[in-house]
């Protein structure tokens, strides 16, 4: 056995570079110090290129992008402004519009009915004129007719007393004042 431990041992080594003695080179304890040395140099130049091209790049990038969306929000709120100013301003010429028209309608209705009161005033005042005249006229005719009802009931009682006796009628004063006797 051992022999094939030899040969293990032998294709073990090998298989590992080359090297004899067994173990992974990074756990080697005789390499610490030269991996510490290299790690420090490591860690100090990605610290450099990080601290002196990359950071500065990168927030330099966001810098940007922090400009870009404050630009972009005051713009925002500048337009949102002037819609709202628009908007306000629309709802004041369409309140302004709507004053105006009823002020107009209300107008409109007020001469309308101006004109018609006067036309209205006027048609009464003519419809009282020829009712004066009218009545007017009818007294006339009435004063007329009484004026001769007079003459007509003497010249019939005239005629009704010839009729009644037979004889010759009274006079033309005796009928009216006989006339006037029964009127009264």
């Amino acid at each position: 056995m051992s022999s094939t431990s030899s040969e293990h041992q032998s294709t073990g080594t090998v298989a590992h570079g080359g090297e004899a003695g067994g173990a992974f080179p990074p756990f080697d304890s005789t390499t610490y110090p030269s991996q510490l040395l290299w790690l420090a140099i490591t860690f100090g130049l990605f610290y450099l290129l990080m601290s002196k091209v990359v950071l500065p790049r990168i927030g330099g990038i966001l810098e940007d992008r922090r400009d870009r969306i404050a630009g972009d929000m005051a713009e925002a709120s500048r337009l949102k402004q002037e819609s709202e100013a628009a908007v306000a301003s629309y709802e004041q010429a369409l309140a302004d519009a709507r004053a105006q028209a009823g002020k107009m309608a209300r107008e409109a209705a007020d001469a309308a009915k101006a004109s018609s009161d006067a036309a209205r005033t006027k048609a009464e005042a003519e419809l009282a004129d020829k009712l004066a005249k009218a009545e007017e006229s009818i007294d006339k005719i009435k004063q007329g007719a009484l004026a001769q009802v007079g003459d007509i009931a003497a010249q019939t009682t005239q005629e009704l007393v010839k009729a009644a006796i037979g004889g010759e009628a009274p006079s033309k004063d005796v009928a009216d004042k006989a006339v006037a006797a029964v009127m009264k």
